[in-house]
């Protein structure tokens, strides 16, 4: 279930995958935090970008709690800390389409 939290080490590519994940609604919001919180107690952060990966994770296992949270402003900031752009495609719902408005 976990995968990058097993492998014990967790590296900026891995981290930007669940947040991709996430945004993609292909994990919910608490499996990106238990995994999160996982990674805080289990895994090794790459050296390279430790602080910035111990700091993004920790801040993915609190996005549940509702003083914390996480906006979509934290998602696109956490992405490009870890070298990542964000951009959004947006689309026309097909029964919208349909209905001439």
């Amino acid at each position: 279930m976990h995968d990058t939290v097993n492998n014990h080490n967790i590296t900026r590519q891995n981290v930007a995958q669940k947040l991709i994940d996430y945004l993609h609604h292909r994990i919910t919001l608490t499996e990106l935090v238990d995994w999160a919180e996982l990674a805080m107690m289990e895994a090794d952060f790459d050296e390279r970008d430790f602080e910035t990966l111990r700091d993004i994770v920790s801040r993915l296992g609190l996005a549940d709690v509702k003083a914390f949270g996480m906006t979509w402003e934290d998602c696109e900031g956490f992405l490009s800390r870890l070298g990542y752009r964000v951009s959004v495609k947006i689309s026309e719902a097909p029964a919208m389409a349909s209905t001439g408005k």
